[in-house]
């Protein structure tokens, strides 16, 4: 089914939502840590991000693209932890890469704990930047949801279920900034009716490197 465009007076009422009419968030040169369960709508977003050509595709550092990178869409490493182990540092090193040069990253894994999300900030204070904190909290029917229309095979329900009990648990908003994070944003998903691209015009991305860079 084709979306109507976020302004189109096809919209409910002939006019603009008024969270259409908000001026965007300024995410600043630095780090983006995603922080979300699977199935959250963390992967739909920075897509539309791309595609709306907001941030560029090198710019998003995914642990499930190196994944498949290093060991293919369907294998499964005999030795999972060694094999997280190489995701990782191989995610750090493009991180690094990119801070190191003044440009922006976008983190896109689950961070839903605090021991991932301490590596990663961990990282951006080596540069000096700062971290924004995207938080992906859909309500937990839509997650299922969500979960069963992706069709996803390498996580079961239970999978899931974890993944958001610790995102309720250790990943609220005061928490992210207490470990570090400069701004924490939610970013709105189907309980608020908001597409993707939607989401993704919420925000705008500072495109310089920082000062004295």
């Amino acid at each position: 089914m084709a979306l109507v465009p976020e302004n189109s007076p096809d919209r409910a009422g002939g006019h603009p939502r008024p969270h259409d009419l908000t001026p965007p968030i300024r995410i600043p040169v630095g780090l983006v840590v995603l922080v979300g369960p699977p199935a959250s709508g963390k992967t739909s977003f920075v897509r539309a991000l791309v595609e709306r050509r907001q941030i560029e595709a090198e710019a998003v550092v995914s642990s499930d693209e190196i994944r498949t990178e290093l060991f293919g869409a369907s294998a499964e490493p005999a030795d999972t932890d060694a094999a997280d182990a190489r995701i990782f540092e191989e995610r750090d090193r493009r991180i690094v890469a990119r801070l190191a040069d003044g440009l922006s990253v976008v983190a896109e894994s689950t961070n839903v704990t605090p021991r991932a999300r301490e590596r990663l900030i961990g990282l951006a204070r080596r540069f000096g930047v700062p971290v924004t904190v995207l938080r992906f909290a859909p309500d937990f029917a839509d997650l299922l949801q969500q979960y069963t229309e992706r069709g996803r095979t390498d996580l079961t329900e239970v999978d899931v279920r974890a993944y958001a009990a610790v995102m309720s648990r250790d990943a609220g908003a005061d928490r992210l900034r207490d470990e570090g994070a400069a701004a924490v944003h939610d970013v709105p998903g189907r309980r608020q009716t908001v597409t993707p691209a939607e989401a993704a015009a919420r925000f705008t991305f500072a495109p310089c490197r920082p000062a004295g860079r």
